[in-house]
């Protein structure tokens, strides 16, 4: 299903990422959308973090990227060498790529892998010429007063 946002853009300047985000999301859903289960929290005004259980994948496993406004994390398929047979895997294990949209001046403030869970901490700064700030008011010269209706009048002799 797609959906034609032709008239949005005839009225709207710069809605054509979110337009782009409502298609990738419609279109490109993914097979294995419940793997790794992850949370997401937002821990302050402007402070969240994304959490993936990733049990039995280590440091070298996982990929983080920041690439056009998407957080995206890979994992690849750790091997493991043992010795006899498996006779019931409940661990998953299988390679992923998930995806988070970001909005617009996101930073990621670091990631950590303890105890099976992934942890990225994710910042929103917000630039300093976007920020709000008061304009003072000055006290400049009193305007000249002059009669409303005068009328310069020359006289030629």
């Amino acid at each position: 299903m797609s959906y034609d946002f032709a008239p949005l853009f005839r009225s709207a300047i710069g809605f054509d990422r979110l337009a782009r985000l409502v298609d990738d999301a419609v279109s490109n859903a993914p097979a294995h959308a419940s793997y790794p289960p992850y949370n997401i929290e937002k821990a302050s005004d402007d402070v969240y973090r994304v959490t993936m259980a990733l049990a039995g994948f280590g440091p070298d496993d996982v990929e983080i990227y920041l690439a056009d406004n998407q957080l995206i994390i890979k994992g690849s398929v750790p091997r493991h060498d043992r010795a006899g047979e498996l006779l019931h895997r409940g661990i998953a294990t299988r390679a992923f790529e998930r995806r988070f949209a970001l909005a617009d001046h996101i930073e990621i403030a670091g990631a950590e892998l303890i105890n099976g869970l992934l942890t990225i901490t994710v910042r929103q700064v917000t630039p300093e010429a976007l920020k709000p700030r008061r304009i003072p008011i000055s006290l400049g010269p009193a305007p000249a007063t002059s009669a409303p209706n005068h009328v310069n009048v020359s006289h030629a002799a």
